[in-house]
């Protein structure tokens, strides 16, 4: 197959310049009644950078109210905790899901305040000092 001007669209980036570059190499060698329409050849997908992705997906889980930690392996962990303390406990399976829940909100209630630690030391990546200074300025470590 011949290359075409239309594979130039693909190498420059979404602006005004390559959808004028596109409405004049491309559409103008078509006729008005072969013209392609967007859905029948469109241009391949381009990668999303990872600050949309990470923001979409903030957006997506601050939305949502559904469980983060899959169920079965927080079950197998809990079971194993018990273990060392008494054995052959059984468990409720809401018992298991109120266990879940506190857990899932004391990360979250974690994790935002050590996103406060990291943005006050000016940094936008948490690291670990952060983790621990939350702890500490909540009063839970000694």
């Amino acid at each position: 197959m011949a290359r075409t001007k239309c594979t130039e669209v693909d190498r420059r980036k979404d602006t005004k310049e390559a959808t004028r570059f596109k409405d004049i190499y491309c559409c103008s060698q078509e006729s008005a009644g072969n013209r392609r329409s967007e859905e029948a050849s469109p241009l391949p997908p381009r990668n999303r950078s990872p600050s949309l992705v990470s923001s979409s997906e903030i957006r997506k889980y601050q939305k949502g109210t559904e469980l983060l930690i899959r169920k079965m392996p927080f079950q197998r962990l809990v079971r194993e905790i018990a273990q060392l303390h008494k054995s052959d406990l059984r468990f409720k399976s809401h018992a298991i899901l109120a266990l879940q829940e506190a857990a899932e909100a004391y990360l979250v209630g974690l994790f935002e305040d050590t996103n406060l630690c990291a943005i006050h030391a000016k940094r936008v990546t948490i690291m670990p000092k952060d983790v621990h200074l939350a702890t500490r300025i909540r009063g839970e470590r000694h």
